[in-house]
């Protein structure tokens, strides 16, 4: 990034870059308002003006990352089925998780971040919003296919556990040896999954 493109972006734009840039620097620490500040070249009341609270704060830049690595939901693309649709949502999820070293370093981190040693209070709080925002998002794409008659009334909540915890599943299985083709093996497992849900039996 050139100096006259970080001229052109806004302060509330710089604002998410350092924010986001921070949380993947170190992904147990929720950064402070006046770190994210000076990192971002804006005053801690510029900042308080475009997010009047560190959670604000949070909350956009976890809906920034979720937007980067699911552009455009095809939850809302009616010409697939929705069976194919939420595993399409479910794939865009396991999309920053990467394959082969990168999902071991990935799995390496959150390891030493939250099991080798107890978390910190800060490790423990950023993990639980972004667990909790994650859930949000997939409770999301659940209830638009309520609304369209897809899936029946039901805990949505607790189907949104389910499918999350097939999906740290397959996380886990990228950062490990297979014995076959990775990307049948995991179809297999998140369309058996979808069709638990979809077919009432979670």
């Amino acid at each position: 990034m050139t100096e006259a493109d970080d001229a052109q972006r806004s302060s509330r734009d710089r604002i998410l870059i350092a924010a986001a840039t921070m949380v993947g620097e170190n992904p147990a620490e929720r950064p402070s308002v006046r770190a994210v500040a000076a990192r971002a070249g804006v005053s801690t009341g510029s900042l308080r003006h475009h997010f009047p609270t560190q959670r604000a704060l949070m909350d956009a830049v976890l809906a920034g990352i979720y937007a980067h690595i699911a552009p455009g939901e095809p939850i809302h693309d009616t010409t697939l089925p929705a069976r194919e649709r939420l595993v399409a949502c479910l794939r865009q999820i396991l999309a920053h998780a990467g394959t082969g070293n990168e999902a071991r370093e990935a799995l390496r981190r959150t390891y030493e971040t939250f099991i080798a040693s107890e978390p910190t209070e800060a490790a423990r709080r950023t993990y639980l919003e972004v667990e909790g925002q994650m859930q949000h998002r997939v409770e999301h794409w659940l209830s638009v296919l309520v609304e369209e008659g897809a899936l029946a009334e039901g805990d949505n909540g607790r189907r949104a556990k389910f499918l999350l915890t097939v999906v740290n599943g397959v996380t886990l299985e990228r950062a490990l040896p297979a014995s076959e083709s990775l990307l049948e093996s995991e179809a297999a497992t998140l369309f058996a999954a979808v069709d638990g849900v979809l077919g009432g039996c979670v």
